[in-house]
């Protein structure tokens, strides 16, 4: 199992989103506690330990620490944001 940990700029982005949206991604975010790799998510390039998944039109951008067990949620944008 691993510990997932928020970053301030995931905490501020969860902070602007509508109540129905950020209850999917904390959903997708306690999911990650128990499998840090779901079916769907996917290996940013250029990274070495960054991933990606989808929640609807949102992304939650994470890293995963296997060594320590830990899981650092990054960023959470609207697809057309997170990537710049």
């Amino acid at each position: 199992m691993h510990r997932v940990l928020l970053e301030r700029n995931a905490e501020k982005d969860l902070g602007r989103l509508s109540h129905d949206i950020h209850d999917r991604i904390i959903g997708v975010i306690q999911n990650l506690s128990n499998n840090p790799r779901p079916s769907g998510c996917r290996k940013l390039t250029g990274s070495k330990n960054d991933w990606r998944i989808r929640a609807g039109d949102y992304r939650v951008i994470y890293e995963i620490n296997d060594d320590v067990q830990t899981v650092r949620v990054l960023r959470i944008r609207h697809r057309r944001e997170v990537y710049r």
